[in-house]
């Protein structure tokens, strides 16, 4: 079976047409004939922007150069523009290129734009415009607009008209959290991608931003954000106001209530565990007032707040000390002080006692005895004594020596 010229060109387009179609989008690319040198680039422009395709030949022998739209209709013929749309501009024309800028691109000019090569045969080259269609800003909308602690909330995130498909994103403060998303496919390619996001809840959340935040190849930093409004039940705590210190027989005793919660406690009520109040005891909004205390009062106080989520209680031990309790109490020892006294009294003792050792080791004693003359040679004591007359004038001197 004989192959012509022209049915071997329509072959090799047809297999460059459906290579052309798996390259990556934005990629450069070159259809490429046998001695083909003509070139084109993908372009990728958002919707109301400027594309300019270039068409490039490369040891042009002064063919012709023409571009072409996705309908084979020429929009330039060298420098000529034949088409009827201003917003086809000449932006350079030679005879290695023709390039063309399409100003407020929309989504009818998306498609394969054809340059041309009037050779022996014809050369082309595809470029596909490709137009990004941001989405509008992303509505957070919440399945309740305030949640009790402890409880599930629900969050959905939904980006609309955006081409191709946005992704979505939640963080809590620092924390990523994970969405179910889903797509639709509206018209003329057009998506709508929604996230659903499940957050549980506690009282440290009251307050805390939580970010949708939406990715797409034709706008930057786009997000919406709803801070949480969670409920927590109250937070109690007792304070004396008064007395300071211990509390005893004749004085007055006075504690203040202090309650936060979300809604604020309505309800604060006191009572004495397992008692009833002393008689005479003064309850005003959060403060008891109870005066010249004795023994009998003794016990537990106990503050109890409330709202709309639930209660909670603080409780004050209260012991009634003798009238004179804690008076002349002996001063407290700064055992510190007499540490450091005590360290300074043996470190001068020590030194004391080196001195003295070296002082008399330095002047060891010396003393002398006198021995009557003929005692070693004596029978006996009598002789001896008698010997030793006037034998202290002639002794010799001796010296001892002792440590």
């Amino acid at each position: 079976m004989a192959i012509t010229g022209s049915g071997s060109l329509a072959i090799t387009l047809s297999l460059l047409v459906i290579s052309a179609a798996f390259l990556p989008k934005g990629k450069f690319v070159v259809c490429v004939f046998e001695g083909q040198n003509l070139a084109t680039d993908n372009v990728s422009v958002i919707e109301g922007e400027m594309a300019t395709i270039s068409c490039r030949a490369k040891d042009n022998d002064d063919s012709v150069i023409q571009l072409l739209n996705p309908n084979r209709q020429t929009i330039y013929f060298k420098d000529v523009r034949p088409l009827k749309d201003s917003r086809f501009q000449l932006v350079n024309f030679s005879d290695n290129e023709l390039r063309v800028s399409l100003s407020n691109v929309s989504l009818s000019d998306e498609g394969r734009y054809v340059c041309q090569l009037y050779t022996d045969p014809p050369q082309e080259a595809y470029a596909d415009i490709t137009v990004l269609v941001p989405p509008g800003n992303p509505i957070i909308e919440s399945r309740e607009d305030v949640v009790s602690e402890g409880n599930e909330t629900e969050l959905t995130c939904t980006a609309m008209g955006s081409k191709p498909a946005a992704s979505i994103r939640w963080m809590k403060e620092e924390e990523e959290l994970t969405g179910e998303t889903t797509v639709e496919e509206t018209y003329d390619r057009m998506f709508t991608v929604s996230s659903r996001v499940r957050i549980s809840v506690t009282k440290e959340d009251d307050g805390v931003p939580v970010d949708c935040i939406i990715d797409h190849p034709a706008v930057k930093d786009l997000l919406a954000q709803r801070h949480l409004e969670v409920l927590y039940k109250p937070e109690v705590k007792i304070v004396v106001t008064y007395p300071d210190g211990l509390t005893r027989e004749g004085d007055n005793l006075d504690l203040t209530c202090i309650t936060e919660g979300k809604p604020h406690p309505h309800q604060i009520n006191w009572l004495r565990v397992d008692e009833d109040m002393p008689s005479h005891a003064v309850v005003t909004g959060s403060d008891l007032y109870i005066e010249n205390l004795n023994k009998s009062y003794n016990g537990t106080y106990r503050c109890v707040a409330s709202n709309a989520v639930g209660e909670a209680y603080d409780d004050y031990i209260l012991y009634v000390y003798d009238s004179r309790a804690g008076e002349g109490a002996p001063q407290k020892i700064d055992h510190a002080v007499i540490g450091g006294v005590v360290a300074v009294v043996m470190f001068a003792i020590l030194c004391a006692l080196i001195v003295i050792g070296r002082y008399f080791a330095r002047h060891k004693g010396t003393y002398f005895t006198h021995e009557a003359k003929g005692a070693d040679d004596a029978a006996d004591a009598d002789t001896a004594i008698i010997n030793a007359e006037g034998g202290h004038n002639n002794t010799d001197e001796k010296k001892e020596y002792y440590i």
